[in-house]
């Protein structure tokens, strides 16, 4: 690629500033405003941070007295609304003379070709053209114009016209029509132009919904022991463990060490459970008769209901539970209800309602407030975000031989998801959707996903395909103030980073309560259990998954479902997947970090060699300064610090950050090791070529392991220091601390520390290019490297 070419290539790959035309603007004149647009004098409006965009509404409310067809003597009705070449359908009912539909139908402004709105009730025939019954006809210009916050326009019946518009027939119909735009409550479930073409259940599929993640919980199950639990074989003692369920999280206690009939273990098992609970807690005592066979002794299944709900990190009591006996076949009859004797076990299980449940990274955490409400405290702001458009899109599919996209938003803050309506065949898509959420932490971070919509046909269909994603940290914002910026959507393919369009937000967070924010930055980020009692790393990463899991299920029963694909895009379930982009990526964030010391260190080196006198003799004079009032050492760094941060105030970041090609180590990856990244878990390729990354794979393995253990090595040899590993080299440092702690207690502090910076500091002509004494003796130090095979 030429410079020029890649010039242009990564400011493709920028934020862009825009200026759409926020807010509420009315035509048709007014008294507030000049040049016959109405100006609110509200502070905000529902929607102030989209472009407006305007609609011809027609609701179809229901029909009376409508003639029979004189063959077979029933009507089957349904109206046809037509406006230009755009005709939208009612459903028709069977047999029903005054049927009800309470349909709304929206006509974007932007796209009526004609002036005459007609409205056709027609009779549906099995056989043949559909009957024409009647007409009512409206003149667009003469519409009238609703303006939030009215009430809605009343219906009015209209009677119905013949074809020629000369006389009236029988039967009337009730109808509202009106001018309004997206913030009229009727535009969500509308029937909308921009989705003519769908028909049958894909129109449920492309309606902007609000959905809310269930209510998770963590369950604690701590099994304490069992009492006579007996197995198959009475002869032999059990080595009983316990294995328990929930829903498709399964989870063993150890075996019990001795063999016995009342096993003792004492553990915690820990399951993610939604409300409302559908799952129960199955439990089974099993018998470890071989390392590859268990055999059930008893078993237990418990409504989670039942359990006490914790809010603190008080006890809670336990209970003993009867366990059913397990194995009676169906030939035993109803032995198992029998009570001639019973085996129990003794368990203490709550709902933690003072956790966080994190079906999310902590690195992008969107919410942080416990699952019980009880504990939340009042929000401290509100995030508005308007959805504004996107543009530049790639085609996702082919339809009818030619490309197309049929695009959707999605939003993930706290519990709130949102779903824009999904334009159809559009590379330049226009939602111009607002949603507020509520924020209980600055340092959350709001999600947002685009993508192509492939369940329009109503059954079934592929996965929805990525076509990209845009994170914002909330604490990154300033307040009170509107982010209209243009995102690049860029995804990673098995090619390469391809930028697959640009996203158009506006953003707005609000903030409610200064002095609360400021408060929260001195709270840890995660409610306090996390840390009184936390969970292990493994724990954490597992309950992850399954919470992720249950998410995905829980909105994919919803109407139009969130699909599996979209929630597990949106949350990063494979975030902790292994590349070697991403720990190239990573390494170098290290690097960077060490950049300003490793600076300093080259600075301080040049003012040791002399490079530059003038600086030397400044640093010997502030060294001086500070030896003779060492009071002023830390005033004067932390004042250092003021000057910088205050200097850099006027080069703070302007908008918001964003997916960094460069960082993400994006533009450079090699293409085998993208086709490694989206590899399946086990892996689905060839043998040779997993051969080839394994190889790799070990060869960046042994280069961390040469570095650790040189680490190591450092640290063996500081502990050598007083072992007398080298008796010689103990002897010798063992004196050296006696001679400098004699010499440090006859002579003050303040010349110890003169001589000392003199000496670094002292001028190139009395520096010798040999390593220094000490520097020497620590390398000749014994390590246990010797001892390694």
């Amino acid at each position: 690629m030429n410079p020029a070419a890649a010039a242009n290539q990564k400011e493709e790959f920028k934020l862009k500033d825009t200026k759409p035309q926020l807010g509420e603007r009315w035509p048709h004149g007014g008294t507030r405003g000049g040049g016959g647009w109405i100006s609110s004098e509200r502070a905000t409006s529902t929607y102030d941070l989209v472009e407006q965009m305007f609609y011809l509404y027609v609701r179809v409310v229901k029909a009376k007295d409508l003639p029979t067809n004189p063959v077979t003597g029933t009507i089957d009705p349904y109206v046809e609304v037509k406006l230009g070449n755009y005709k939208g359908k009612t459903q028709h009912f069977e047999k029903k003379p005054n049927p009800e539909w309470h349909q709304v139908f929206a006509f974007s402004k932007e796209k009526i070709q004609s002036s005459i709105l007609e409205v056709f009730v027609r009779d549906r025939e099995m056989v043949g053209r559909d009957d024409y019954i009647g007409r009512v006809i409206f003149d667009v210009n003469e519409v009238p114009t609703r303006v939030p916050p009215d009430s809605p326009l009343a219906p009015q019946w209209y009677r119905l016209e013949d074809r020629r518009g000369d006389s009236k027939v029988r039967g009337e119909v009730m109808l509202a029509v009106w001018m309004g735009t997206q913030a009229d409550e009727a535009f969500p479930d509308a029937w909308h132009t921009d989705a003519s073409s769908v028909q049958g259940e894909g129109v449920f599929n492309i309606r902007s919904k609000v959905y809310v993640s269930p209510k998770l919980w963590y369950l604690r199950v701590n099994v304490i022991e069992a009492q006579d639990v007996e197995p198959h074989d009475k002869s032999q003692l059990p080595q009983a463990f316990v294995k328990a369920q929930v829903g498709n999280q399964i989870l063993k206690t150890k075996v019990c060490p001795q063999k016995t009939q009342n096993p003792m273990w004492n553990e915690d098992l820990i399951f993610v459970a939604a409300e409302p609970f559908e799952e129960q807690l199955y439990l089974t005592v099993e018998n470890k008769v071989t390392s590859a066979k268990d055999e059930v002794m008893g078993r237990i299944i418990l409504p989670l209901h039942i359990f006490e709900r914790r809010l603190d990190h008080r006890a809670v009591h336990s209970k003993w539970f009867n366990l059913e006996k397990f194995g009676f076949g169906a030939l035993e009859g109803d032995k198992r209800h029998e009570l001639k004797f019973s085996s129990r076990i003794h368990l203490r299980v709550c709902l933690e309602g003072a956790y966080h449940v994190l079906d999310e990274s902590t690195m992008y955490i969107s919410d942080q407030r416990p699952t019980a409400r009880q504990l939340w405290k009042n929000p401290i702001g509100i995030l508005e975000v308007g959805i504004l458009s996107a543009q530049g899109l790639q085609t996702m599919k082919n339809k009818e031989g030619k490309g197309s996209t049929d695009a959707y938003c999605v939003a993930k803050y706290g519990q709130k998801w949102v779903r824009t309506r999904t334009i159809i065949e559009s590379l330049n898509p226009k939602w111009n959707e607002q949603y507020t959420w509520e924020v209980y932490d600055p340092c959350t971070v709001i999600t947002l996903g685009v993508f192509d919509n492939n369940h329009l046909g109503g059954s079934g269909g592929k996965n929805d395909s990525r076509i990209g994603k845009v994170r914002i940290r909330l604490s990154t914002l300033e307040t009170d103030k509107i982010y209209t910026h243009s995102y690049p959507l860029l995804v990673l393919q098995p090619s390469g980073l391809k930028k697959m369009g640009e996203l158009q937000l506006a953003v707005r967070f609000t903030c409610l309560s200064l002095a609360n924010m400021i408060y929260l930055y001195s709270h840890p980020l995660l409610p306090k259990m996390h840390y009184l009692h936390p969970f292990t790393v493994n724990q954490l990463d597992s309950l992850r998954y399954q919470a992720m899991n249950i998410v995905a299920v829980r909105l994919g029963r919803a109407e139009p479902p969130l699909r599996k694909e979209v929630v597990e895009y949106m949350l990063d379930v494979d975030s902790h997947m292994w590349s070697m982009r991403r720990s190239k990526a990573n390494f170098f964030r290290i690097v960077s970090l060490f950049s300003g010391v490793i600076a300093m260190s080259k600075w301080l080196g040049e003012v040791c060699q002399w490079k530059n006198p003038i600086t030397t003799i400044l640093v010997h004079v502030l060294f001086f300064i500070l030896i003779c009032y060492p009071e002023l050492i830390l005033p004067t760094m932390f004042l250092y610090m003021f000057l910088i941060g205050i200097w850099n105030y006027r080069y703070r970041p302007r908008h918001p950050p964003h997916m960094d090609t460069k960082l993400s180590w994006a533009e450079v990856a090699h293409p085998d090791e993208l086709d490694e990244e989206f590899d399946t878990f086990p892996t689905s390729k060839a043998q040779d070529v997993i051969r080839m990354r394994y190889d790799r794979l070990r060869s960046v393995a042994g280069r961390i392991q040469t570095v650790v253990g040189d680490m190591a090595t450092q640290g063996e040899r500081f502990l050598a220091l007083l072992s007398w590993r080298d008796p010689r080299a103990t002897s010798l440092f063992v004196l050296f601390c006696l001679v400098a702690a004699v010499a440090l207690y006859v002579t003050p502090f303040k010349i110890m520390a003169l001589v000392a910076g003199l000496y670094w500091l002292r001028h190139p002509r009395f520096r010798s290019k040999l390593p220094s004494v000490p520097s020497n003796f620590f390398r000749r130090l014994p390590s246990r490297a010797d001892s390694m095979l």
